[in-house]
């Protein structure tokens, strides 16, 4: 167990982030599946920006590789042109 002050902080900070990062991947997780399903045009293309908006904040806060943010970009944006 820490004994400095700062420790504590620095344990009590992290956990808050480890949580609200899960949340926040978690649900861009979901918002890809429900892209995925989607079978009508326009509703996958209203999603898509959406979609693309979530991965790009995983992508900026360091949650998810850069690359993999491009690599499920590019993919998703396939699959909707695609329909």
């Amino acid at each position: 167990m820490a004994n400095h002050k700062s420790a504590l902080k620095r344990i009590r900070s992290n956990e808050k982030r480890r949580v609200l990062n899960r949340y926040q991947h978690k649900t861009t997780r979901n918002a890809i599946k429900a892209l995925r399903i989607a079978t009508d045009k326009t509703d996958a293309t209203s999603k898509l920006s959406s979609v693309i908006s979530m991965i790009d904040k995983l992508a900026k806060k360091n949650i998810i590789h850069d690359n993999k943010a491009s690599n499920l970009k590019s993919k998703l944006t396939k699959l909707v042109a695609k329909l």
